[in-house]
Parts: C-alpha cells; sequence; structure tokens
C-alpha cells in the first residue's frame, strides 16, 4: 500500500523532530536521499557520473536548501554542478555547502534567462529545488520565465524534482503557472497526495519516497494506493463447495438500440471478473446479441425485483430516450443493493445515494451531474483538480464516485480516497468503461457480509466500497497494460482488456503476503 499525505500533514510530523533541534539532520537526510536517487537514476540509464552536468534550480526556502546541499553532495562525486538562485535569497547553510564543493553560483535576472535555460536544458541533470509542499500559486516573474524556457528547450537530460515539481499542489494535485515536468520525484518522509492525482501526476515521473525519520509521526494517509499485497488479498476467492449462486450474481442494466455492444462489453467484463452469474435485464434485440456473443449471461425477461441478484449494473450504453432501461436502472438503484452506475445512469439518479452505490463517471460526465446537483463546474474545472472534484462528488451525493481517467480516483463519502495508475493510455477506447463497470459490478457481487479482508489490510469496514472499486479500476488497468504488451505496446480492443482479466486475476492471486488468503493473518492496521 502506498500511503500519501497532505503537505499539512508532514510538516506537522517534522515539529516532533524540529523542536529538539534536529531540523538540520532532516534535510541532510532528504539532501543524501536526493543525490542518491540522482546517481542510481544516472547509472542506470548508463550514464557516466564523473563530468556529469548538473543544474540546480534553487528557491529561497528549505526545498532549495535540500537541493544545495544534493549538489554539494553531487559536487563531491565530480560531477559539475551550477546553482540558479531564483529568489533574492537562499538557504544560508545550504548555499554555503554548495560553494565549498566548488559549485557555480547565478542569480536570476530577466536578462540572464536566455543563457541560464540554455545552459540548464542542455545538462545531464536538472534538479528543480524551487517550491516545496508549503507553496501556493505557482511559480511567478522571472522564476516562472525561466521554468518555462527550461521546459521548451529540456531534450535528453534528466528533470529530477526535489520532494514535488514547482508549482504542484502537495495537498490537490492542481497545477498553477508553467511547471518542468520531472522524470524523477523524489519526495521526503511520505508521498504527499498531489503527485497521485493528476494533474499533479502528469508532471511528477516516477515517485521515489526517501524515508528521513519522521513515519512514526505521520496521521492517517490522506490518499492511498492499491499495490500487489493488497489487490491479491483483497480478491474474493470461492470456497472449496461454493455454487454459482454462492459466488454471487450480478444483474446488468445496460445497452440500448443505439449502443448495444455496451450491454456486451459490460457482460463480457463481469464474466471474466470471477462472478457466478450474470443475469441481463434489456430491449430483446439487445438481448439476442448478448445470447450470441455471451452464451452463459443468462437474458432475464420481468422486473428488477422479480430477479434474484446480489449487485446490479445500471446504465451502460444508454440514453435519455430509453426510457424502459431508464425504468429499470431506478428500480434498480432503489432496491437497497450494491449498484455500480455508469454513463446513461448517472442523470437518473436520485439526489442522495449511499456508500454501496458506485458512480463511475468520466470528467465530462462528473461536470454534468455536478451542474445537475447545482454547481457551476465544466469538465475544464474537473480535470484541472481530479482530487478535489471527486471528493466533492462523493460528499455531494453521499456515494462512492470513481472518477475515471489516466490515474482513476476513488472517493467514499466519509473521506476515504484511492488512486490508481495502473493502466495504459491505450485504454482510452470505446467500450473500456463498460468493461470496467462490469469488473467492479461482478466485485460488489462477491462481496458478500465479510469484511475481514479488508480489515486485514487496514481499510475499514465502511472503507470496502471505495476499495472494491479501487481493485476493480487496478484490474482494468492492468489487463489493458497487458493486452497492449501482448501486441508489442500497441492499441487494444475493449474486447481485449476483458479477455486479458483471467489472466492478471491470476497473477495478481499469486502475490499475496497475507498467507493466501487464510484469515489469521497476523498484519497490523495501517496509521
Amino acid at each position: 500500500m502506498i500511503n500519501a499525505y497532505t503537505g499539512t500533514q508532514v510538516r506537522a510530523a517534522e515539529q516532533p523532530l524540529l523542536a529538539t533541534g534536529l531540523g538540520d539532520v532532516l534535510m541532510q537526510r532528504a539532501a543524501h536521499g536526493l543525490a542518491g536517487a540522482v546517481v542510481q537514476e544516472l547509472k542506470s540509464r548508463g550514464r557516466r557520473l564523473s563530468g556529469a552536468r548538473v543544474v540546480v534550480l534553487v528557491g529561497k526556502g528549505n526545498n532549495g536548501g535540500d537541493g544545495l546541499f544534493a549538489a554539494a553532495f553531487l559536487a563531491a562525486r565530480g560531477m559539475r554542478t551550477t546553482a540558479v538562485l531564483t529568489g533574492d535569497s537562499a538557504h544560508p547553510a545550504g548555499l554555503a555547502a554548495f560553494e565549498r564543493a566548488g559549485g557555480r553560483v547565478h542569480r536570476l535576472t530577466e536578462s540572464a534567462i536566455p543563457g541560464l535555460a540554455a545552459e540548464a536544458a542542455a545538462a545531464d541533470v536538472v534538479i528543480d529545488a524551487v517550491l516545496g509542499t508549503g507553496a501556493k500559486g505557482g511559480l511567478r516573474g522571472s522564476a516562472a520565465d525561466l521554468v518555462q524556457a527550461v521546459s521548451d528547450g529540456i531534450r535528453s537530460g534528466l528533470v529530477v524534482a526535489c520532494d514535488l515539481p514547482s508549482g504542484v499542489d502537495a495537498d490537490t494535485g492542481e497545477a498553477a503557472g508553467p511547471v518542468l515536468s520531472a522524470d524523477l520525484t523524489v519526495t521526503f518522509g511520505g508521498a504527499k497526495a498531489g503527485l497521485l492525482a493528476d494533474p499533479g501526476a502528469d508532471h511528477a515521473g516516477r515517485v521515489l519516497v526517501v524515508p528521513i525519520g519522521i513515519e512514526e509521526h505521520l496521521p492517517q494517509p490522506s490518499l492511498r494506493r492499491l499495490e500487489d499485497a493488497e489487490l491479491a488479498h483483497l480478491l474474493p476467492r470461492p470456497a472449496r463447495r461454493a455454487q454459482k449462486y454462492s459466488r454471487g450474481v450480478l444483474g446488468v442494466v445496460a445497452g440500448s438500440e443505439d449502443y448495444p455492444g455496451a450491454a456486451v462489453l459490460a457482460c463480457r467484463g463481469a464474466l471474466a471478473a470471477g462472478v457466478g452469474m450474470v443475469r441481463y435485464l434489456g430491449p430483446p434485440a439487445v438481448a439476442d446479441l448478448v445470447r450470441q456473443s455471451c452464451p452463459e449471461v443468462v437474458c432475464s425477461t420481468g422486473s428488477v425485483a422479480d430477479n434474484r441478484v446480489q449487485a446490479w449494473l445500471v446504465g451502460s450504453g444508454m440514453g435519455p430516450q430509453d426510457h424502459d432501461q431508464l425504468t429499470r436502472a431506478r428500480d434498480a438503484i432503489a432496491s437497497g443493493l450494491p449498484v455500480v452506475a455508469d454513463a446513461g445512469a448517472l442523470p437518473a439518479l436520485p439526489a442522495m445515494l449511499a456508500p454501496h452505490m458506485v458512480l463511475t463517471p468520466h470528467a465530462g460526465e462528473l461536470a454534468s451531474l455536478f451542474q445537475r446537483l447545482g454547481g457551476g463546474e465544466d469538465r475544464e474545472a474537473v480535470e484541472a483538480g481530479t482530487l478535489a472534484a471527486v471528493r466533492q462528488a462523493a460528499n455531494r451525493t453521499g456515494a462512492t464516485v470513481l472518477l475515471k481517467g489516466a490515474t482513476t480516483l476513488v472517493a467514499a463519502p466519509w473521506g476515504e480516497t484511492f488512486s490508481q495508475a495502473d493502466g495504459t493510455p491505450w485504454l482510452a477506447t470505446a467500450g473500456s468503461g463498460d468493461v470496467l463497470a462490469g469488473v467492479i459490478g461482478a466485485l460488489l457481487a462477491q462481496a458478500g457480509p465479510d469484511v475481514g479482508r479488508f480489515s486485514e489490510v487496514g481499510i475499514a469496514a465502511e472503507g470496502r466500497w471505495a476499495a472494491i472499486a479501487a481493485l476493480g479500476a487496478a484490474l482494468h488497468g492492468r489487463a489493458g497494460l497487458a493486452a497492449s504488451e501482448a501486441v508489442t505496446g500497441g492499441p487494444i480492443t475493449a474486447g481485449g482488456v476483458a479477455n486479458a482479466i483471467p489472466e492478471i486475476w491470476g497473477k495478481v492471486s499469486m502475490l499475496s503476503k497475507y498467507g493466501a488468503w487464510k484469515r489469521n493473518s497476523h498484519s497490523q492496521p495501517l496509521r
């Protein structure tokens, strides 16, 4: 599990050590970790260390001090180091250490920007140490102009962000002004929530967490990401004497005469994700296509109340003119059972929902939902602040909300939030969301009353609906990546994603460190 924190949480965790006079020690640990990460990254790329050119962009605060001390360490390894001071001052001890190590210092002026930007763009390594976790509002003035020029000119050099890329909000991931996108972000004490949410994740590159001794003082994380061990532990597994009904039955209300394929893809996603049975309700022509494509699916008649299931999937491939399907969707939502509501069902939702309702909008659909609820957010606003948007949606609806994207975010109405980025850009293809809805629906149908496997990985019982949605997003993302890798990194179809899910499920299930599905786990809950 990756735990991520707000900048405020991390700074509060530093206070006990700062109060005992260990501030310099924390900075040295951070700088040493940053320098070590630069060395390892250069080695992994087959780059030389001796003589490598390093330019560090330095702010006037502690973030700049971290960068200066790190550059001093790199100078001691034989690298040629240059510091560009973007403010009217710099961390005194860090600057002194940098100069003692033989580093060159330039003070930023407007007239010097072209030359300094060219030097940085041509360097082997650029370290962004301008703004830290407490900064708000992004870069301004000459510093903004310099970063924009470096960003425009850099080609093959390694860009490393110190704690987080300057201009990215540590708490929300919102990005202000020009941001120098990093290949690697070396962050201290704990991952910052803004690095695991778009658009911050667009700029962070690979994120490396360096422990600095504050970890025991960190509170409950602001954001979590499920990794191999948690995914494996949370996957449902049939008991020895299971039968199709005990393994869960998913009801599917999806598809229309205009979009019949959505029903097929939703059913395929569900079948691939381990559910015991899928029952389909919809127009006869769509039901015929489902039968032909997925003979395992039982195409039922009658009302929602006439069909016994453990969870419902509603909305995929439905429009406002599909009155019968929308009636079925409303009945499913009113049933009290867990429901995943996708696409066409979102406009038909009641004002207040419950946490076992999982909404799966993309940014445009979430903006439309906000507008229906009386908000003014448009798609651009949602995409500019995905973490704030998904949390706001969960709070305003009372439902669990999964916001689809390059980084998929899941928020529960009481604040539990997950971030998953397991996929590939090739997942941006028609029908991919229908498969995802099917996967999540299948997992909801298999959830049952047992919450033990969630508590064993530190997830509270009330957080299980968000965790199930995050699990579905992770499986879907990994299946998309596997489907693409099967064609040497090429494009994929939604059907290909569904086909890859069982193999991914099998691989993930082998990775558990929690005793191969035993319920006598001795693992400790997360802080």
